[in-house]
């Protein structure tokens, strides 16, 4: 289900999220191109981390438009990949845990992967993502 919006935001605004999304992007790129998690990298690079402080400070400013949706998929998808690191940390300390650990590393890196692609693409077309 998609929000309906009817305040247009600040150029400015639009442009400072897609700056976020192209934080997130780096992050992911990063853990792509080295022996870090895509997940990992991204809840402990600072582009991410500097990305999330900036939808905490701005997502006041998004509030009534279409970037609303965007600064809440980002918050999300921050949290929420912390939240699979931390179960998949908690799975290690047992030794049947270890290989369901990598896959749902793996699985969650594909998911902020995929997070972030469809986020900036709904961005580019202007439109909201689902609530």
């Amino acid at each position: 289900m998609y929000e309906s919006t009817t305040l247009a935001p600040q150029d400015s605004l639009v442009t400072l999220t897609h700056v976020i999304y192209g934080l997130h992007a780096l992050t992911v790129v990063t853990g792509l191109m080295t022996p870090a998690f895509i997940v990992t990298a991204f809840i402990t690079g600072w582009p991410s981390l500097i990305a999330v402080v900036l939808n905490y400070m701005k997502r006041g400013e998004a509030r009534g438009t279409f970037l609303e949706s965007h600064f809440r998929w980002q918050i999300r998808t921050f949290w929420f990949a912390l939240m699979w690191v931390l179960i998949a940390l908690l799975l290690v300390f047992s030794l049947i845990g270890i290989p369901i650990a990598f896959v749902l590393v793996a699985i969650a890196g594909i998911w902020v992967l995929y997070r972030v692609v469809r986020g900036w693409l709904n961005l580019n077309e202007r439109r909201s993502l689902p609530v």
